[in-house]
């Protein structure tokens, strides 16, 4: 039975999401503050958090950055009342691993929560580790090492190089790491592959503008060079 975290401070939400969630068989905790949420996101062992925002004490957005910060992968989806794309982005950039906007249904919420819990690689065709110029990746350990020093990716970060690593030199379509990544049954627009490399290339290449290693390749996808 997957462990949910649900970290919101809105009543009337927080217990439909509780409700709905126990009934779909999941085993749910609950916190309605950002302190209270991000104690036991640290302390206690789930398999997904699902984060507000707009929190007391600590917002969402702190939430989610002090808890990659202390090594932390369980993956985040993050609630938010607010559409500006620049919120959104944002949360990825700190670490969370998708999002879902206010007013949501309870199908699409339903629908992201089992894309991310079943978000894991088959063991047989896992790439380990993985080296290139000055980055250190080991895939087992979840760690990353640019010029020895840490680099904080989420869980679907490492899964999407990896997924490009384990094809390397092959170019995959958006499509194509679409299904591997998010799963064939969750829809995901097509652009957010493109959002997720560019964080990838931020975060590893020597030069995201002019990447040597996560290339794409001009209406077809991305392939890794390393």
């Amino acid at each position: 039975m997957s462990r949910i975290l649900i970290i919101e401070d809105e009543e009337p939400i927080l217990m439909a999401l509780e409700d709905d969630l126990t009934l779909e068989g999941y085993d749910v905790a609950t916190a309605n503050d950002g302190i209270d949420g991000f104690e036991r996101a640290r302390q206690e062992s789930c398999d997904l958090i699902i984060l507000d925002i707009m929190l007391p004490r600590m917002d969402g957005f702190e939430v989610c950055k002090r808890l990659r910060q202390e090594g932390v992968l369980t993956p985040i989806l993050m609630l938010t009342a607010k559409s500006q794309e620049v919120d959104t982005v944002l949360g990825l950039e700190l670490g969370a691993d998708d999002y879902v906007t206010k007013p949501f249904s309870p199908r699409e919420l339903l629908a992201r929560i089992k894309a991310l819990l079943r978000r894991k690689l088959p063991s047989r065709k896992r790439l380990e580790r993985l080296e290139f110029e000055d980055v250190e990746i080991d895939f087992r350990e979840y760690e990353a090492r640019k010029n020895g020093q840490p680099v904080y990716l989420t869980a679907l970060e490492f899964n999407l190089l990896q997924f490009l690593a384990r094809h390397r030199g092959e170019v995959k379509s958006r499509d194509d790491i679409l299904d591997a990544v998010w799963g064939e049954d969750e829809y995901v627009m097509p652009r957010t592959v493109d959002t997720h490399i560019a964080h990838l290339r931020k975060k590893l290449e020597r030069d995201p503008s002019k990447p040597s290693y996560i290339k794409g390749v001009r209406g077809v996808g991305y392939k890794f060079m390393g």
